[in-house]
């Protein structure tokens, strides 16, 4: 079963990569890196270790699938 507490807010993700939300919002329109959306308010929400994986990419500087 799907927790919650496990995704992150894209205010709070695009803090924890250290980027923008509107970087968010287009990697997610661009398919670089997809959301996942609320099931009441629809809202864009991000897994905490899809999170950290991306982070890894961003350090090594590979570039997003």
């Amino acid at each position: 079963m799907t927790n919650l507490n496990d995704y992150l807010t894209i205010k709070k993700a695009a803090s924890f990569l250290g980027v923008s939300p509107m970087t968010l919002r287009r990697w997610d329109n661009g398919k670089k890196f997809k959301a996942t959306r609320h099931p009441i308010n629809n809202y864009r929400l991000y897994e905490r270790k899809q999170l950290e994986k991306i982070l890894e990419k961003i350090k090594t500087r590979k570039p997003l699938d």
